[in-house]
């Protein structure tokens, strides 16, 4: 008897137990295209770490501004990873992953308000956005031929 109640325990949950997770009851709704998070996100925010050395930031406001963009700009990462906009399951991941990196690593250091650490990301960050156009920008780095 204790036979037949695991088996028809284990016929009833099996469905359950092997079956794929269900769908979100959500889809995503990509708005922008891949130039305009790249125009209007990305580069502004980039350049805001980049940058950082132009005109450092004095004040909390000015750090909380350094904060913004870099979490921002992490969260962008996190955009391109969105269905529709991944090109592949490899570079495009793992080249993404690096910007995402990077960039928490600057709102890290943008919150401990240290300059110097937000400095030393710039290779790194320079690194994983010429790492992404090369794979994926078409002609990236080639100079074009004067007409």
């Amino acid at each position: 008897m204790r036979r037949f109640g695991f088996l028809f325990l284990f016929v009833m949950m099996a469905p359950v137990m092997f079956s794929q997770a269900p769908a979100p009851a959500w889809n995503f709704q990509n708005v922008a295209t891949m130039s305009q998070l790249m125009v209007q996100m990305i580069y502004p925010t980039s350049n805001d770490i980049f940058y950082i050395g132009r005109k450092p930031p004095q004040t909390d406001y000015e750090w909380g501004l350094v904060e913004r963009s870099a979490l921002t700009l992490a969260e962008s990462g996190n955009l391109l990873l969105l269905p529709g906009r991944a090109r592949d399951e490899d570079k495009w991941v793992k080249d993404t992953r690096l910007l995402v990196d990077v960039a928490a690593a600057a709102l890290k250091a943008a919150k401990a308000k240290d300059i110097d650490a937000v400095l030393a990301l710039n290779e790194q960050l320079n690194t994983a956005c010429v790492t992404c156009h090369q794979d994926y920008r078409l002609g990236y780095g080639k100079r074009r031929q004067p007409n």
